[in-house]
């Protein structure tokens, strides 16, 4: 007979009961009769259909009533981030944040020096080499900033693309952009904290496991 309390019978009792900021919300919300009568794994997709819908339409409401680009492309998988693995190092607000900045202003550093701005976004027809220096530039400078600040956040990446592509560079729209990101992280807070999970202020703890949900 197998151990009761081995890791494989601890993760397959997660599997049934769903993780437990999920759990603990739906508790709290006497909805827990979700987890009896439908796969836990259904439930996780509702749980983060919902949050993610919520909070990036909460956004695209402001971004249309501002006219701001209070969305944009990196802030989807951000908000898959938090809500999906909300303990992850990479989830973290300090990461999610920081990370974001640092896309930035590395996209934007990158697209100031090389010239890609010269002309408007889709203004070439062809092959124009500063624009594809400056996503090189960018992404390489965004990667080599956040492994030697410690700062993982994969969806800044794309922030960074975005703004040394020339699709948004203005220094108000990088502004919003980050305020944008801050947003994200309060949305985060509150749910992640209603769900009962201790969700960080600013830092993951250091025996935050890489992922919340398997």
């Amino acid at each position: 007979m197998g151990d009761l309390d081995s890791p494989a019978t601890r993760v397959a009792g997660r599997e049934r009961a769903g993780p437990d900021h999920v759990r603990l919300l739906l508790e709290r919300l006497r909805l827990n009769w979700l987890l009896q009568r439908f796969p836990p794994r259904l439930v996780r997709a509702l749980y983060v259909f919902v949050n993610s819908f919520v909070t990036i339409g909460a956004l695209a409401l402001l971004a249309l009533v501002s006219r701001n680009p209070f969305v944009f492309p990196s802030l989807g998988p951000t908000a898959y981030l938090l809500f999906f693995s909300p303990r992850a190092k990479a989830s973290s607000p300090r990461n999610t944040i920081l990370g974001h900045a640092i896309g930035l202003l590395c996209g934007y550093g990158a697209f100031v020096v090389t010239g890609a701005g010269s002309l408007p976004f889709g203004g070439h027809t062809g092959i124009f080499w500063p624009r594809i220096l400056a996503a090189a530039l960018s992404l390489a400078a965004t990667g080599a900033c956040m492994v030697l600040f410690e700062v993982s956040h994969p969806p800044a990446g794309a922030t960074t693309l975005i703004v040394s592509l020339g699709i948004i560079w203005r220094p108000r729209e990088l502004v919003i952009i980050e305020i944008a990101v801050l947003l994200l992280v309060i949305q985060a807070l509150i749910i992640n904290r209603l769900a009962g999970l201790s969700y960080p202020l600013w830092n993951a703890p250091t025996d935050s496991p890489i992922e919340e949900c398997r």
